[in-house]
């Protein structure tokens, strides 16, 4: 498909706490209109702003918006994916995060938020993952859409790539200097968070193998 600015739409999608704001900032920057009403106010979590536009949340029911939409960029939760209409083009960039991290980084989010955490992480990754497979095959099958997946923890590593990459799929002349600057910022400011969640990410992973193994070893595991 070759989408031009002037018929598709892009969407920028993921699990929450995936990077999501972070591309849809780069968007900006670079060069992209970006569609939000800025009712979600900049907080701890997100203080350059969460790039939200408030009908989304409602697109089963209500997608008349999205005629107004073409060649700009708007942000959606994964889960939303499928009622977007077959009557127009996307370009869809699904960012991509170590599930770890993100569980750890959602916990904290909804600690500072003051709400309750009733679902265990073991659970919440498991839905997390399966819907990951369900919407990435959903995806592959529509013949409206196309996908770049773009993984936050190498964006963050090696942001020049993933910002030439984001430019050559949209087939836009992005500015990707300010596009780095973004992710240079982003990496500044969360370092010790992120780094911190990085750590305790690899503690649970470590802990996990360490009992599988001691299953193993006596005979309720292969």
């Amino acid at each position: 498909m070759n989408l031009t600015e002037f018929e598709g739409i892009i969407v920028v999608t993921g699990l929450p706490r995936s990077g999501t704001s972070m591309m849809m900032r780069m968007l900006d920057v670079g060069g992209v209109e970006v569609l939000t009403d800025h009712l979600r106010s900049p907080d701890e979590d997100n203080p350059m702003g969460y790039y939200e536009f408030e009908r989304v949340k409602k697109l089963k029911e209500d997608a008349g918006w999205l005629s107004e939409s073409k060649g700009k960029a708007v942000k959606m939760a994964s889960a939303l994916l499928y009622y977007l209409p077959q009557g127009f083009y996307y370009k869809v960039i699904f960012m991509l995060r170590d599930i770890d991290e993100i569980l750890i980084s959602q916990r904290k989010m909804l600690q500072r938020l003051g709400k309750e955490d009733t679902i265990s992480d073991s659970e919440m990754k498991r839905a997390y993952l399966e819907h990951l497979k369900e919407v990435k095959e959903w995806l592959s099958a529509q013949p409206n859409i196309d996908v770049l997946y773009v993984d936050y923890n190498r964006a963050l590593r090696d942001p020049w790539i993933q910002a030439e990459s984001i430019r050559r799929f949209l087939g836009r002349d992005l500015r990707i200097k300010e596009m780095v600057d973004v992710v240079d910022e982003t990496l500044y400011r969360n370092r010790k968070e992120w780094l911190s969640e990085i750590k305790e990410a690899a503690a649970v992973k470590a802990e996990k193998e360490k009992i599988q193994e001691r299953l193993r070893a006596l005979g309720y595991m292969e």
